[in-house]
C-alpha cells in the first residue's frame, strides 16, 4: 500500500506565495517585458529597479521576494494597476508607507523580513489579503480597522501581545492566523466575526496549557528510530517532510508506514510542535489519518511521528485557494459526484471534526484541499498545521470557537452539494435539507450556528 501525497504538502497558493519563474533584470532594462501584467524578479536586488515603472499601465502582480530590499520608492503609487505585491524574504524593518498610496493594491505579502513596525498609512485602502508571517511585529495599528475588505490576515510568528479592538470592524475577515505570538488572551469579538471560518492561534501563552493538557491526555507509543527504514519522499510542506518507511515488527516483518519528521521553524500557520501535538491528541477515527506512534531516539533529536499509509486511490478533494479565489478552494472543472458519495464524505468529515472538538482541538483549516478521498465517499481529514487547542474550561469562548469551524464545514457542505448529481426527487429533497443545514452553519450570527456534533447527527439521520 502506498501513501497518496499528504494534504497540505504544498501550501503555496493557500498562503499567497508566488512560484512563477523569475525574469532577469537585463530583460526588464532592454524593454523586452513591455506590456507585462506579471513580473517576478529574484536577483539579489538591494534597490527597487526604477525600470519597473515603464510597466505602470499593465503591471498587476509584482513579486520581489528573495532579494535584499529594505525600502520601496515613495512614488510606488505610479503602478496604478498593481493589485498583488510580494516582498517576502527581504530586509524590511518597517512596512513601507508607500503601499498605502497604491489605490488598486489588495494583496500584500512581506513574510520573513525583519518588520517591527506597521504604520497605519502603509495599509492600502483596497486591502483584502495581508501576509506578515515570521517578522518581529509587536503591535498592529488601529488604522487596520479601516480595511473593511480584508478577508485574509496572516500574522503567525510575530511578537503580538494583543490585537487592536479596531480589527473587529473588519467584518469581511474569513481566515486569521495569529499562532506563535505572545497573546495573553483571545478577544471575544474575534470568533464572533460574521464570516470568520478558519482560525489558528496555537503557540500563544493563553493556549499553552491547553496544548500541554491535550497531549498528556493522549496515549501514544514511542517507536524506536532504529526500527524504521526510510524510503522515498511522499511530500514536503512548511512544517516537515513525509517519507515512506518500513517499520520492523517484533516478529521480523516489515510494516509499511509513513514517517513525518518535523522542522523547527515557524510556518504560515504556526509552530510545527503545535501541529504534532494535535496529531497526537486527535485520537483514532476512520476519517482521520492514523498515528501509530511518536519517534523516539532520533540521532539528531528531530521530532517525528509514524503515520498509517494512505491507499494510493485517495486524492485531494480540491486544490487550495488561488490568488483569484482568495479564501475558497479550487475544484477541477469536471468535479461532480453522486449524492451517495457526497453523503458518505460529509458524514465522515463532520464526525471527524466533531471528535477533534471533543478532544479539545480546533482544526483551523477545514478545507476540501485538506481532505483525501477515493471518489466513492471515503475520506480522510488531514493537515493539522493550523490546529489550535480549545480552552479547558468549556467556556462560552470554547463554544464560540467551535462555531467558527461550523462555518467552515458549512462552506464545505455547500461545495459538495453544488456538485452533486441527484438521481430523483428524493435525492433532490435531501439536497434541499442540506441547503438549510448549510445556511444554519454559515449564518452571520455566529452564536446561532450548530456545533459539529449536531451537524454530524443531522447528516447521519438524513
Amino acid at each position: 500500500m502506498i501513501a497518496a501525497r499528504p494534504p497540505g504538502g504544498d501550501r503555496t497558493a493557500a498562503t499567497g506565495e508566488d512560484e512563477g519563474s523569475p525574469t532577469t533584470l537585463h530583460q526588464l532594462r532592454r524593454g523586452e517585458l513591455a506590456g507585462a501584467r506579471r513580473l517576478v524578479l529574484r536577483c539579489g536586488l538591494t534597490e527597487f529597479p526604477r525600470e519597473i515603472f515603464a510597466l505602470a499601465d499593465t503591471l498587476e502582480a509584482l513579486d520581489l521576494s528573495g532579494n535584499a530590499l529594505s525600502t520601496l520608492p515613495e512614488d510606488l503609487g505610479r503602478l496604478h494597476r498593481l493589485r498583488v505585491l510580494f516582498c517576502s524574504n527581504n530586509r524590511f524593518t518597517e512596512l513601507p508607507a508607500a503601499l498605502g498610496r497604491c489605490g488598486s493594491l489588495d494583496m500584500v505579502g512581506f513574510k520573513a523580513n525583519r518588520i517591527r513596525k506597521v504604520p497605519g498609512e502603509a495599509l492600502p485602502p483596497a486591502l483584502r489579503w495581508l501576509i506578515l508571517t515570521d517578522n518581529e511585529i509587536e503591535a498592529l495599528p488601529p488604522a487596520i480597522g479601516r480595511c473593511t475588505r480584508l478577508q485574509k490576515l496572516m500574522l503567525a510568528g510575530n511578537r503580538l501581545q494583543a490585537l487592536p479592538a479596531e480589527l473587529a470592524a473588519c467584518r469581511a475577515l474569513e481566515l486569521v492566523r495569529i499562532s506563535a505570538n505572545r497573546l495573553e488572551a483571545l478577544p471575544d469579538w474575534l470568533p464572533a466575526l460574521p464570516r470568520l471560518a478558519w482560525l489558528a492561534f496555537a503557540g500563544n501563552p493563553f493556549d499553552d496549557r491547553a496544548e500541554t493538557a491535550a497531549v498528556e491526555a493522549a496515549t501514544i507509543p514511542a517507536i524506536d528510530w532504529r526500527r524504521l527504514s526510510l524510503r522515498d519522499t511522499l511530500g514536503e510542506g512548511a512544517s516537515g517532510v513525509i517519507r515512506r518507511a518500513d517499520w520492523m515488527q517484533p516478529d521480523g516483518r516489515a510494516r509499511p508506514v509513513a514517517v513525518k519528521l518535523f522542522k523547527g521553524a515557524v510556518t504560515s500557520d504556526g509552530w510545527p510542535h503545535s501541529e504534532m501535538a494535535a496529531c497526537i491528541a486527535a485520537g483514532a477515527h476512520p476519517n482521520l489519518i492514523g498515528v501509530e506512534g511518536r519517534i523516539h531516539d532520533h540521532p539528531e533529536g528531530t521530532s517525528g511521528l509514524v503515520l498509517a499509509l494512505v491507499d494510493p486511490r485517495f486524492r485531494n478533494l480540491a486544490g487550495p485557494p488561488s490568488l483569484a479565489s482568495c479564501s475558497r478552494d479550487v475544484y477541477a472543472e469536471e468535479a461532480a459526484w453522486p449524492l451517495a458519495a457526497a453523503r458518505r464524505l460529509a458524514c465522515g468529515i463532520a464526525s471527524a471534526a466533531a471528535q477533534l472538538h471533543a478532544h479539545g482541538i480546533l482544526h483551523g483549516d477545514l478545507y476540501a484541499h485538506n481532505i483525501l478521498w477515493d471518489g466513492e465517499g471515503n475520506g480522510l481529514l488531514g493537515d493539522y498545521g493550523a490546529a489550535s487547542f480549545l480552552p479547558l474550561d468549556g467556556s462560552e469562548q470554547a463554544l464560540a470557537l467551535q462555531r467558527v469551524e461550523a462555518r467552515a464545514f458549512g462552506l464545505l457542505l455547500e461545495e459538495l452539494r453544488s456538485r452533486c448529481r441527484p438521481a430523483d426527487d428524493s435525492e433532490r429533497a435531501v439536497l434541499a435539507r442540506w441547503a438549510e443545514l448549510q445556511a444554519r452553519c454559515t449564518q452571520p450570527q455566529a452564536g446561532a450556528r450548530p456545533l459539529l456534533d449536531e451537524i454530524a447527527a443531522a447528516l447521519a439521520a438524513d
